[in-house]
C-alpha cells in the first residue's frame, strides 16, 4: 500500500438533492482525459459509500496534492440555482462522512484532513472541513507507527541496559 498521510473531501458540484452516480463522474473524469474518477470514495445522497479509483492507486482530486492523499467525495455542495456554493450534505452523509474520516485515521495513518477549498480558490467542498469533520484533537498513530515505536524504544531500553553493565 502507498503511504498515506492526508485525507482531502470533495463536493460533486451538483445541485442540493440532485443523485449523480459514481459512473457519471467517472465518465466525466474519463472525458476529460483522466485514467479514472480521481475520487477514492463517494457518499451518495443516502449515506452510501462507493468505490471510485482503488485506494492503492493515486487519486487525481487536487493539483499537486495527489501523492500521499485520500480524495473522498459527497455528491452535492451546490444550492438548488446550480449556482451557489452551499453545504447540501444530508443528515445521513454527515454520519457516514465522519465514519469514513475516522476509518482513514484509523486504517491509513492519517494524519490531516483538508477540504479542496484549502488548496485552491473553489468552494468545494462547501462547507468547513476543519471545524466541522477534521480531526478532532490528536489523531491515534497508525498501528504501524506505534509497532516501530515500540521496537526503537526496546532496543533503546536494551541498549541503555547493556551500557550500564
Amino acid at each position: 500500500m502507498r503511504p498515506i498521510n492526508e485525507l482531502i473531501w470533495h463536493c460533486s458540484a451538483t445541485r442540493e438533492s440532485q443523485h449523480v452516480s459514481v459512473s457519471t463522474i467517472r465518465k466525466g473524469h474519463m472525458d476529460n482525459g483522466w485514467s479514472d474518477i480521481g475520487y477514492h470514495k463517494v457518499v451518495y445522497l443516502d449515506g452510501s459509500v462507493h468505490d471510485g479509483r482503488p485506494m492503492t492507486k493515486v487519486g487525481a482530486h487536487v493539483k499537486g496534492h495527489n501523492t500521499n492523499t485520500l480524495g473522498y467525495c459527497y455528491i452535492g455542495g451546490v444550492a438548488k440555482d446550480g449556482k451557489t456554493a452551499k453545504d447540501t450534505r444530508t443528515p445521513e452523509q454527515k454520519v457516514t462522512m465522519e465514519r469514513l474520516t475516522r476509518e482513514a485515521v484509523r486504517d491509513y495513518g492519517v494524519t490531516k484532513v483538508s477540504g479542496h477549498n484549502q488548496y485552491s480558490t473553489k468552494a468545494c467542498p462547501s462547507f468547513n472541513v476543519r471545524s466541522d469533520i477534521g480531526l478532532k484533537g490528536k489523531p491515534k498513530a497508525h498501528w504501524i507507527g506505534r509497532v516501530i515505536l515500540a521496537i526503537i524504544g526496546a532496543v533503546v531500553a536494551l541498549f541503555v541496559y547493556k551500557k550500564r553493565k
